[in-house]
């Protein structure tokens, strides 16, 4: 048995569903929530919507609370994962040597194996595996050239141009690795339906825009 750690973005999302294809018992979705928005392994955004998530999947939700401070967040992972009767974890990390370090410490730590099908994958196999199986919007922005007229926008193959071009002028991740943008999966084809919701809200900052739904179901 797998558990998953997603904060419900495309980088989890899809690597669940790579661990369903390649035959792996994903029994559980584990999502940290911290105190924190500017936590350094965690997202923040519409964390809401994993346990819909879970539901869709047919998994069991679990969610560990954290003060979202550097190190002592990944000692409340370690410990709540440590509860759980399962043989590995699943995560989406791409090219953060951060994440991926401190998931494999866990990971040895507790004598559990690691799936990361995403690591050192080309961004724009990434992207083109997100538009062709996913439906995915950008919750967040928090860089250079990702405007709040962003918010809520669905990856496409147009969107993803887009953000090839940013990225040349602004030299940004074009999957959000870096942290630019983050997003939130409303569908896959491990989900049974669709997440929905019924109102949303913006919030504006220097550097930051967040799109907020409410109303999940």
């Amino acid at each position: 048995m797998y558990a998953a750690l997603t904060s419900g973005g495309k980088d989890s999302v899809l690597s669940i569903q790579l661990a369903l294809d390649a035959g792996l018992d994903v029994r559980y979705i584990v999502t940290v929530r911290p105190d924190n928005p500017d936590s350094y392994m965690f997202h923040s955004s519409n964390l809401d919507a994993v346990s819909l998530i879970a539901e869709r999947g047919g998994m069991e939700y679990v969610e560990i609370s954290t003060h979202g401070r550097k190190e002592e967040e990944l000692a409340d992972l370690k410990s709540g994962l440590a509860q759980l009767p399962i043989e590995g974890i699943i995560a989406g990390a791409i090219q953060s040597q951060y994440q991926y370090e401190r998931v494999g410490e866990i990971a040895s730590a507790l004598g559990l194996e690691i799936f990361c099908p995403l690591w050192q994958k080309d961004p724009s196999w990434i992207m083109d595996e997100v538009v062709r199986r996913l439906d995915a919007i950008i919750v967040v922005c928090a860089a250079d050239g990702l405007t709040e007229e962003m918010l809520g926008t669905h990856i496409d193959s147009e969107l993803v141009e887009r953000l090839k071009m940013i990225s040349g002028r602004n030299r940004i991740h074009i999957a959000g690795e870096g942290g630019e943008y983050e997003t939130l999966t409303l569908d896959a084809p491990f989900y049974s339906s669709p997440i929905r919701w019924t109102g949303e809200r913006q919030i504006i900052s220097s550097g930051r825009s967040e799109l907020i739904l409410n109303g999940l179901w």
